[in-house]
């Protein structure tokens, strides 16, 4: 399995546009930067080529795939998400976990059978 990156000073895994990005990549569409772009613009301040910027952030991270489709102009990627949302989030939880774990040993599972056991 591919350890995933945390980005940001509270170790979040996605910036902010990121996850605004793959918000509107779920569930399982195929889009054009532009056409995210569009959809972004209205809500937040950003720009076409930051937009294109994230986009192949998060190919080179393997949250994202891409392809190629040519037409008048040159070459365009159209971009989809490689997992859908609860793939991603479970992935996420469970690199998580296992770097705690990784980390801190048999106090983080100490902590984990005491935190759910009481459920």
């Amino acid at each position: 399995m591919r350890r995933l990156r945390f980005a940001g000073t509270n170790d979040s895994v996605l910036s902010p546009l990121e996850n605004d990005v793959l918000k509107i990549l779920w569930p399982d569409k195929r889009m054009k930067v532009r056409a995210i772009y569009d959809r972004l613009k209205g809500k937040r301040k950003v720009a076409l080529s930051s937009i294109a910027v994230i986009l192949d952030r998060l190919h080179e991270r393997s949250i994202v795939e891409r392809q190629i489709e040519t037409g008048r102009g040159g070459v365009r990627y159209i971009y989809f998400p490689k997992k859908n949302k609860q793939e991603f989030e479970t992935e996420i939880v469970e690199s998580t976990v296992n770097s705690l774990i990784n980390k801190f040993g048999q106090t983080a599972i100490s902590y984990f059978n005491e935190r759910f056991s009481k459920r």
